[in-house]
């Protein structure tokens, strides 16, 4: 069973403020509640082939993954990919500006779950979409009140 997450919300900032915080890895612990660490396995900044490993937890189980950059276009898309542990996963970001300047922010996360994680797919969409929704909320009330 595919999992095909697609979520999205309105920040009241410019793309280029809400890109450039939502593609710093660094920052990812400060708006993804299930992020504990992050580090860089690659020189910063985010580009094309850069690689960052994850400790994040979810549905109660610890997870280790290093995504890789697939695609980065400043300001309008960033696609990463994970292809080792128990869920091979890509995430996308997207940015588009509103009529009146604010950020249409779209977070997408799909994979292919296999061994235990297998057993969990139908309880995993509805997981992330939860998790999603609260993360981009977050993200959201970070960048309004600076």
């Amino acid at each position: 069973m595919s999992v095909d997450v697609v979520t999205e919300i309105v920040i009241d900032r410019p793309v280029a403020q809400v890109s450039a915080f939502a593609t710093d890895p660094s920052n990812a612990p400060s708006w993804y509640a299930n992020i504990e660490s992050v580090q860089w396995k690659t020189p910063p900044p985010v580009h094309v082939s850069a690689a960052v490993a994850f400790v994040a937890r979810f549905l109660g189980r610890r997870l280790e993954y290093t995504y890789v950059v697939a695609d980065f276009v400043p300001g309008e898309r960033l696609v990463m990919r994970t292809e080792q542990g128990p869920f091979p996963m890509e995430t996308t970001y997207t940015w588009v500006p509103t009529p009146n300047g604010s950020t249409r922010m779209t977070l997408r996360n799909r994979g292919e779950p296999a061994g235990f994680s297998r057993v969990m797919a139908p309880f995993i969409s509805p997981a992330m979409r939860r998790a999603n929704r609260k993360d981009l909320a977050s993200l959201k009330s970070i960048l309004e009140a600076s």
